[in-house]
């Protein structure tokens, strides 16, 4: 993933004021185009994380949450035929996929912390976050389908690219 200045551009005085905006309830902002800057700043970061973190540990062995058990569980009942290897984005974002993914969703309120909070999700597994390879979801959405991955070995092969066996 191409590394840029991200938080580090603001300045500890500057980090330390988006995280407490960030930390603030929605109802007490508009449509402030700062904010959605930070948001989208917070959002890239979690995804520079989680690619690293998936090239240089078998994704196999990782436990994205508290409760990977349950979110697994319910997501492979609620979505089985789910292809979480190359994502369709309308199997996330069409009318009918909302309705679906809600009760799911809602579920993991009060269970998994930020379980609505908007993160980037990678559409083919295999590759990096780029463009046209990321989707805009919830956290909870991102979980379900990456412990998915992860538990499956569609994950791995990130791996393996920066880790090959000698």
């Amino acid at each position: 993933m191409a590394s840029g200045n991200g938080l580090a551009s603001l300045g500890v005085d500057g980090a330390m004021s988006a995280a407490h905006a960030l930390s603030l309830p929605a109802d007490q902002y508009g449509n402030d185009q700062q904010l959605e800057v930070m948001w989208a700043m917070k959002a890239y970061n979690h995804a520079e994380v989680y690619f690293n973190l998936i090239s240089s540990v078998d994704p196999k062995f990782l436990k994205l949450t508290k409760v990977d058990d349950m979110i697994y569980t319910s997501f492979k009942e609620s979505f089985s035929d789910l292809n979480i290897q190359l994502l369709n984005p309308d199997d996330l974002k069409s009318a009918e996929a909302k309705e679906r993914w809600r009760p799911f969703c809602n579920q993991f309120d009060g269970v998994v912390e930020d379980f609505n909070y908007g993160t980037l999700l990678r559409l083919d597994c295999e590759r990096d976050y780029t463009e046209e390879n990321t989707i805009f979801a919830t956290r909870i959405q991102f979980f379900a389908i990456e412990i998915a991955r992860n538990r499956e070995g569609f994950n791995s092969p990130v791996f393996e690219v920066k880790n090959p066996k000698s």
